[in-house]
């Protein structure tokens, strides 16, 4: 543990950053699973839906700077990738 007031700080906010990180990242992957539940189901409506919803998600932690921009775009590249498999 630090002795310096500083640094005590920054690790108290550097926890609550990797904790607000990791839900975030979490959201991700439950989005990108319902698009993958609506194709398995063959609801091209729902698939579509869960895709437009999956890239707000990715585009919105992007701009957080959760994930690499580039890993937003080929992820929902990706997602509506598959979302179109129904069409």
């Amino acid at each position: 543990m630090a002795n310096i007031k500083s640094q005590k700080k920054r690790i108290k906010t550097a926890e609550k950053a990797r904790m607000r990180n990791k839900a975030v990242r979490s959201e991700l992957k439950t989005a990108v699973k319902g698009v993958r539940a609506a194709v398995e189901a063959g609801d091209a409506e729902a698939a579509q839906a869960a895709a437009n919803k999956a890239s707000r998600l990715l585009d919105k932690a992007a701009s957080k700077g959760i994930i690499h921009k580039n890993q937003a775009a080929e992820r929902k590249s990706g997602v509506q990738r598959l979302a179109n498999t129904l069409k």
